[in-house]
């Protein structure tokens, strides 16, 4: 462009600059975001853990790791480092001289601004002389002291000082480049071009290239794809897998592959100890020659998960192969969920082949819950506890007691628990019973509806359901609060009757218990009763629509009963009062109206209640859309898992009597207190009553899944109308147009002819 110069910094302050600003670009955010946190927060932390976690393997080796760990404090010093470079060049900076300053003639001639002509001229003279070239002065000194001269006693240089800050007038823009003269040097070109060469054709390119050669391998969950494809191909195969099975199709995931990734290793040492492994696993399809279950990697990994579920001792060199195989192994069993909800959907849509049955997919969830635990399936719960082993599990079981799941343990009363563990010391009993307060304790509210339509409780054929389920988590501690609560004390049990007894009996039903189990024995102690009364209950048609179980229609019965009873007998005495005293027609009709308008009041409430719940609906999605919850919720007691794993859960409706699924799996992985979800589903196309399942099963714990019946009662779709009236309201429109036009001729030819 003209007018424009470009030249380099020779002197090199401009580049300083430069790479102040670019230094301080990258030490600011590291530090923002690399600079390690406060260690003395996860201290306290796993302070906190030591009482409920303190024998989880994840915990000693957590502790461990942050004794050991050198990683803060190499980038505290690489931080340090940054930020002393940064103040360097920041100080070398406020060090240099400004080179591109104002212009001021005054400053040049050491005069004051506004001094006369006459003082310019004898500054002039003795600056002259003093630095002109003939007297040994310095030529480009005298130049400026010339030009400051000009300046300040020729009008023209004056007017240009005045407007463009230079008395020769608007000059040539210069733009100084930030780097050294010397990288543009002839001398040092190839040089130069070397290192260009080197960065942008070999570094750059082999960067990228390795970036996304790895980036292709691997799905959005950092599973590899060939995996996925492994997975898919068996499940496709093999719709029902029992769970033999699907440990050989987990084992054979490419990530146990040392080709395939590098942190699968195989040792020399394998040779020798994988075999005495499998002697003393036993059967465990060593012989199946089906690829890639005999492969060297597979068969390794299958052993360690199989040793890992049995807790056998192994060596320190497979233990920590073993730790690799066994922290890998939730996420590949989610991955297998996945695949078996995308071959579901498939098969629903397209046809033409089998889904993965119901309990492949059920499996892979076990099959995660047991690899938490380290526990083989047919084990009891019980041994999820710590100092529980397989001899003290007799005493649990005995005809005394019968305590087979932990739900058995916690609403035994203290006295008799304490009896049965007698076989553990006082400070293991209260570890125990510290870690199993500690266990999550579930509670599920369905509420079942159709969204979008004029009745939601009315569920036609074909038509998209929403089951909105509410989650509330607590704490088993707060189980043994409520045991304690509801057990009455001695001298109160001797002072009351045998009905009281009855009744502190009843309220003594395990708390997490569906209330369905009470319901139904008060009904089984009712029955003679309803059969003495004669009364028939009326079907609750409405509850079964919303998903109610049939236990609570069993209690709602006596109850109906009893109101249908007060209502005859209303009715009776309304008909005698009728009889005696007759209301007149006016009255009648007055009542008549009043009701209506009531029924018309009631019905325009439900409808601002409808709306106003599905305006909160939808105000939840767009929440639930922007809000990022953490997925840290509640860390998992796990005596042989070797990382830290949160509490999360699956949750699902399905039909048990076909294996199917009605809605896929929904991953809950935020549930700390409460969590609401939705989860829908198209109606089935025929007619008729259906007995679903709303199912949710942990991801950490054996024993603590809950099934949730869920009636669903499906009527036929309304007829669509073929003339509606709204249809119509253009042709009326039309035809009222032109009626309207031939009244206004006849009416005009009226006038015309009375004019006449």
């Amino acid at each position: 462009m003209a007018g424009q110069q470009f030249q380099y910094d020779d002197n090199g302050n401009t580049f300083f600059y430069f790479l102040t600003s670019f230094v301080g670009l990258i030490v600011i955010p590291a530090t923002y975001y690399l600079w390690p946190r406060d260690q003395n927060a996860e201290q306290l932390r796993l302070k906190s853990l030591r009482r409920v976690h303190g024998r989880c393997l994840w915990y000693r080796l957590r502790l461990m790791k942050s004794q050991q760990s050198i990683v803060p404090t190499l980038k505290k010093a690489v931080l340090l480092f940054g930020w002393a470079v940064f103040l360097l060049l920041a100080y070398k900076v406020s060090k240099l001289d400004r080179e591109y300053q104002e212009y001021n003639p005054y400053e040049v001639l050491n005069l004051d601004p506004g001094a006369s002509q006459s003082e310019i001229k004898k500054q002039y003279r003795v600056l002259s002389l003093k630095h002109h070239p003939d007297k040994g002065g310095d030529e480009a000194t005298f130049m400026r002291i010339a030009k400051a001269y000009a300046a300040l006693t020729n009008e023209q240089s004056r007017q240009n000082w005045e407007m463009y800050g230079n008395p020769d007038g608007p000059g040539a823009t210069s733009f100084g480049i930030a780097l050294p003269a010397w990288i543009v040097d002839q001398k040092n070109s190839m040089l130069v071009l070397l290192v260009y060469g080197l960065a942008f054709m070999v570094i750059l390119p082999v960067v990228v290239g390795t970036w996304w050669y790895r980036s292709i391998r691997y799905s959005g969950d950092q599973i590899l794809i060939n995996t996925t494809q492994l997975f898919m191909h068996f499940m496709y195969k093999t719709p029902n897998m029992n769970m033999k099975r699907l440990a050989m199709v987990l084992t054979a995931a490419f990530e146990f592959d040392p080709r395939s990734n590098k942190e699968a290793t195989i040792r020399p040492t394998d040779n020798i100890e994988v075999p005495q492994l499998i002697r003393e696993l036993g059967n465990i399809n060593v012989k199946k020659k089906e690829p890639p279950f005999c492969y060297p990697y597979s068969l390794k990994a299958r052993v360690l998960v199989l040793a890992h579920l049995a807790r056998m001792d192994i060596s320190e060199e497979l233990e920590e192969d073993q730790r690799f195989v066994v922290r890998k192994s939730p996420a590949l069993l989610q991955e297998m969920i996945n695949v078996g909800c995308q071959l579901t959907m498939m098969a629903n849509s397209r046809g033409g082949f089998h889904a993965p049955r119901l309990v492949t997919i059920e499996n892979c969830m076990k099959l995660t819950q047991m690899i938490v635990q380290g526990l083989q399936e047919s084990k009891s719960p019980l041994l999820q506890l710590p100092h529980f082993e397989e001899e003290h599990l007799r005493y649990c079981i005995s005809k005394k007691y019968k305590v087979r799941s932990l739900q058995d343990l916690v609403s035994l009363k203290d006295s008799d628990r304490r009896s049965m563990l007698r076989f553990l010391g006082e400070e293991k009993y209260d570890e125990v019973m510290a870690v199993l307060g500690s266990f999550p304790h579930i509670t599920m509210d369905t509420k079942l509806q159709v969204l979008d339509d004029e009745d939601s409780n009315n569920i036609t054929a074909g038509s998209i359901v929403t089951v909105t389920i509410t989650l509330s988590r607590k704490r088993m501690a707060d189980m043994f609060e409520k045991e304690q609560e509801s057990t009455p004390c001695p001298g109160e049990e001797a002072a009351t009757t045998e009905e009281a007894q009855g009744d502190t009996s009843k309220t003594k039903t395990k708390v997490w218990q569906n209330k369905s189990k009470g319901a139904k024995k008060t009904a089984k102690s009712k029955k003679k009763k309803l059969t003495k009364k004669k009364a028939t209950p009326a079907p609750a048609k409405a509850k079964q629509a919303n998903g109610n179980v049939t236990g609570n229609e069993v209690v709602a019965a006596p109850s109906a009963v009893k109101e249908e009873e007060d209502e005859v007998s209303d009715k009776g005495s309304e008909s005698d009062e009728g009889e005696a005293n007759k209301d007149s027609p006016s009255e009648r009709d007055e009542d008549s109206d009043k009701q209506s308008d009531t029924e018309v009041d009631e019905m325009a409430g439900d409808d601002e209640e409808e709306w106003e719940a599905l305006q909160q609906s939808i105000q939840r999605r767009e929440r639930a859309l922007l809000e990022t919850k953490s997925k840290v919720t509640h860390p998992v007691y796990s005596l042989y898992f070797p990382e830290e794993k949160q509490e999360w859960w699956w949750l699902y409706i399905a039909d048990r009597r076909d294996q199917t699924l009605v809605s896929m799996p929904y991953h809950v992985c935020t549930l700390k207190d409460t969590e609401e979800v939705e989860l829908k589903f198209p109606a089935p196309s025929k007619t008729g009553n259906y007995q679903y399942s709303v199912i949710l099963r942990s991801d950490s714990y054996l024993g603590l899944d809950q099934i949730k019946p869920l009636k669903l009662e499906v009527h036929e779709a309304k007829a669509m109308l073929d003339n509606h009236p709204q249809w119509d309201i253009p042709d009326t429109e039309e035809e009222d147009e032109e009626q309207e036009d031939s009244d206004g001729i006849e009416e005009s030819e009226d006038d015309d002819e009375d004019n006449d």
